[in-house]
């Protein structure tokens, strides 16, 4: 008895961590279109929604209009997409590198910092630094 109820907490745990990671990353993108410049923007017309429709969830899409490029990222969720034009992609992209470097960043940096605690025990635990002096007689 006591052992179903573990496998079902840690069930249940796993899938809300999963879920929770999940929502984060979305928010996440959401967050970097929002501050590249990208307006949310709710299908109107027949011609946007069949544009909407068609397009794949949660994925950037170049549209060509009228000789103009636009972007756009579909939030199937909410029911919105984020568009923006060829600048505002760039600055896009540019945010997401900078994101990628931080994480990368993050986790490169305690190797760094291990290093430096070469020698903690002090210059003598292999022994003088320079050998070692005995004196026979």
């Amino acid at each position: 008895m006591i052992s179903r109820l573990f496998s079902l907490a840690a069930t249940t745990l796993a899938a809300i961590t999963l879920i929770g990671c999940a929502s984060s990353e979305l928010s996440g993108t959401r967050d970097l279109l929002s501050s590249a410049g990208f307006f949310e923007v709710t299908p109107k017309g027949a011609k946007q929604e069949e544009l909407y429709a068609s397009a794949p969830a949660y994925k950037m899409h170049q549209i060509t209009a009228e000789g103009k490029t636009f972007y756009m990222y579909k939030d199937e969720k909410r029911g919105t997409a984020f568009v923006g034009d060829t600048l505002k992609f760039r600055q896009y992209q540019r945010l997401l590198m900078q994101q990628s470097a931080a994480e990368e960043e993050a986790v490169l940096m305690p190797t760094p910092m291990a290093m430096g605690w070469y020698g903690a025990y002090g210059p003598y635990i292999h022994g003088p630094r320079y050998g070692t002096l005995r004196y026979y007689r």
